[in-house]
């Protein structure tokens, strides 16, 4: 939860008008670790000013499907004592084995005697949330997905310069922090990575070389928008397993909202999953927590601000694209590159983020648009769009 932080999030006026409506649909707010998930669903219940319950099950050991239950009955009581009902909110649900059968179950039988009790149900590992809305809960619910925080967002509620967001990141509980860049440090690597991969992926999914996955999300960070083969992962993790367990590892990752693995595109779906992946932090803090630079030493080197730059690109649309808007991947022909492919239903647009790098950006989008013209070129950086102004609005304002 963000202590004491006021949330400033556009998903905001999207709950509150939804819990104004009358009781329809279950609301389920899927995002990683620390995006401010619950403190938008209990502003958003103060602002309806409804009587509200809120439990979490983010406990080390897990609990069971009578919690659900005991936290559903004491909601009930709120609701037939007060004429507007009332709301229950349930913190990371995904904990709980078969949560989304006794979900159902529950809210069928309010649905039956009329009972007016809202539902939000809030999740830090959107995979399995998605899991269970998927089995048991279809055409009760509405989705609500929470990404990283933007740089726009970073600035409203922190003061946060473009600066300050490309090394620290868009994680606000780690914003008090950022004066001690060691105390920050820890409190990303320890709060945050480390809880997350052990209570959000390896607790709840079947991992058979969890040694393997936890030095797969290092390298991710350590290559961060670089492409790199299966195979020279394997290399480089010093392991004999096979190019499937990686890509469902970088699926997991991607799941728990640490790491993604972008594929080519290629006009060609199957082409596409065949792919070297290219390597992408989803908040650059994970990239930076992880080294071994300071911000004034990041800053000094070319060759890391300039990675850095690219890597807040690439979270930005991926986050962007969350939540379904659009797809992200990058291209690569014979020695000519495109850093993101943007594609949003039959559209195209190609973006190069100059960072520093020797290499002509425009050959590459020439290429592309030679390729699979007609499309959208963008060049952020240099004497493109401004990386500040890019990162400060929603990527579908650039997008065709």
């Amino acid at each position: 939860m963000m202590s004491n932080s006021q949330s400033t999030r556009p998903q905001l006026e999207v709950l509150l008008d939804r819990l104004r409506e009358p009781r329809r649909y279950i609301q389920v707010i899927a995002g990683a670790r620390q995006v401010g998930k619950t403190t938008l669903a209990l502003q958003a219940a103060d602002r309806v000013e409804i009587p509200h319950a809120y439990a979490s099950a983010d406990q080390p050991s897990l609990r069971g499907v009578d919690w659900i239950e005991q936290q559903w009955t004491r909601a009930r009581l709120l609701a037939r004592d007060h004429t507007r009902g009332a709301v229950l909110i349930l913190d990371e649900v995904q904990k709980i084995p078969e949560w989304s059968e006794s979900v159902k179950g529950l809210w069928d039988k309010d649905t039956r005697e009329g009972l007016p009790l809202q539902v939000v149900l809030l999740g830090s590992a959107p995979l399995l949330v998605q899991r269970g809305l998927t089995e048991s809960l279809a055409g009760r619910f509405e989705l609500l997905r929470l990404p990283h925080w933007s740089l726009s967002e970073m600035r409203a509620a922190f003061g946060v310069t473009l600066e300050e967001y490309l090394y620290h990141g868009g994680y606000p509980g780690a914003a008090p922090l950022m004066g001690d860049v060691d105390r920050w440090g820890a409190y990303v690597r320890d709060s945050l990575i480390e809880t997350t991969i052990s209570r959000d992926v390896l607790l709840l999914t079947r991992i058979d070389k969890p040694a393997l996955l936890r030095r797969l999300f290092d390298l991710g960070c350590r290559y961060s928008g670089q492409i790199l083969s299966y195979n020279k992962m394997l290399g480089q993790l010093h392991d004999a397993g096979n190019t499937t367990t990686l890509a469902h590892y970088l699926d997991l990752l991607a799941g728990a909202g640490l790491l993604v693995g972008l594929q080519k595109y290629s006009g060609s779906t199957p082409r596409q999953r065949a792919s070297s992946p290219k390597l992408q932090v989803l908040n650059n803090a994970l990239m930076t927590a992880t080294s071994e630079l300071g911000p004034e030493d990041a800053a000094a080197d070319p060759s890391f601000r300039g990675r850095l730059v690219e890597s807040a690109i690439g979270a930005h649309l991926v986050n962007g694209g969350s939540a379904g808007a659009f797809d992200v991947f990058y291209w690569l022909d014979r020695g000519k590159e495109v850093d993101f492919v943007v594609r949003r239903r039959d559209q195209l647009t190609a973006i190069e983020v100059k960072s520093g790098r020797s290499r002509d950006a425009r050959s590459g989008l020439s290429s592309f648009g030679e390729r699979y013209g007609p499309v959208r070129k963008l060049l952020v950086g240099g004497d493109g769009i401004d990386v500040e102004d890019f990162l400060s609005r929603p990527p579908g304002d650039y997008i065709a």
